[in-house]
């Protein structure tokens, strides 16, 4: 799912080419949209002009000349192109909006759970984008805001990071960044951290967020190319000497048994592009692997001396002892 940094990304490479561009049509194959009717939508965005491009937490918002806001959320697998009227559009592809430059832009979604919403000047956004926490680069994010919001509670921090009412715009994959950054185990109860843990973490969490975000920059060129897909590029190995435990995921390069084991019966893409298809991590004992994050939970060692009860699908980290690397 495309997170904080990626729903930026797109936001600074489709602004420029969408700013004062006229809606000269607007075609709806699938309905993705969750307020208005499609009918309505596209009678209310037609002939209107594409004014600025707004992001807040993983939405995106067009606002438009008339003063009316046109809010996108992703979802799982929605994707933006920005393409010339000819050009064959996506299987998936299910708005298209023709501009007057003889360009189009198409949302495509293979899962179909990307939802468009269009709102009246003064009407209540019931998108939920109004409900979200603050902002990783909000001032008000504070050690003191995170431990009043999340400090009595018995959930996993990780649990916490992905809660959207807390922070805006952090997933499964940002908050294992930011964790690993600030020596935390992910399914540790919020409850368990310190006043000064909190100040790291709130700390860390606008560093690496802007971290990854500036990290993300593409060509517009490289974007289309890649049909939208080359919006995380994570090419780090978190291979720190001498800590208790270290976490390997989320890298490009694998360069040791805990970065393989971390990318298990996955499809993986080194930092030149090439596929590799890694070692299924049920070959690693259990005296090796020490346990295994998923979405946020710790799942042990099952079936005596192998990891098999959890779906490769579902892993997003492995853990290791400092013994073993």
């Amino acid at each position: 799912m495309p997170e904080l940094p990626e729903v930026e990304t797109v936001r600074r490479l489709l602004e420029p080419c969408l700013r004062g561009r006229l809606i000269e049509k607007v075609t709806v194959l699938r309905q993705v949209i969750a307020h208005p009717g499609a009918e309505e939508f596209i009678r209310r965005v037609t002939g209107r002009r594409f004014d600025i491009m707004k992001r807040r937490g993983k939405f995106l918002g067009f606002l438009l000349d008339d003063g009316q806001k046109m809010v996108l959320h992703l979802r799982m697998t929605g994707c933006l192109l920005i393409e010339p009227a000819g050009v064959p559009a996506e299987k998936h592809t299910h708005v298209v909006f023709s501009l007057d430059d003889g360009r189009e832009l198409r949302f495509s979604d293979m899962r179909r759970f990307g939802r468009f919403w269009l709102f009246a000047p003064g009407e209540a956004d019931s998108s939920g984008a109004e409900k979200l926490g603050p902002e990783p680069s909000d001032p008000a994010l504070t050690g003191d805001y995170l431990r009043a919001k999340c400090g009595k509670s018995s959930r996993a921090v990780k649990e916490c990071l992905l809660d959207q009412s807390v922070v805006a715009g952090i997933g499964n994959i940002y908050s294992d960044e930011i964790l690993f950054a600030a020596r935390l185990m992910p399914s540790c109860p919020a409850s368990r951290l310190t006043r000064r843990s909190w100040q790291q973490l709130a700390r860390l969490i606008g560093e690496r967020i802007s971290y990854f975000t500036e990290k993300n920059k593409i060509s517009l060129e490289d974007y289309l190319r890649s049909k939208g897909g080359a919006t995380r590029r994570i090419c780090r190995f978190t291979d720190t000497p001498g800590s208790p435990v270290r976490y390997a995921a989320h890298s490009c390069a694998v360069r040791s048994l805990a970065a393989e084991a971390a990318f298990t019966a996955r499809t993986v893409r080194n930092c030149r592009g090439r596929k590799r298809r890694s070692k299924p991590y049920a070959a690693f004992p259990a005296r090796v692997l020490k346990a295994v994050t998923v979405g946020g939970r710790i799942e042990k060692h099952r079936r005596g001396n192998s990891l098999t009860a959890v779906p490769p699908s579902c892993v997003s980290a492995l853990i290791f002892p400092s013994s073993v690397l």
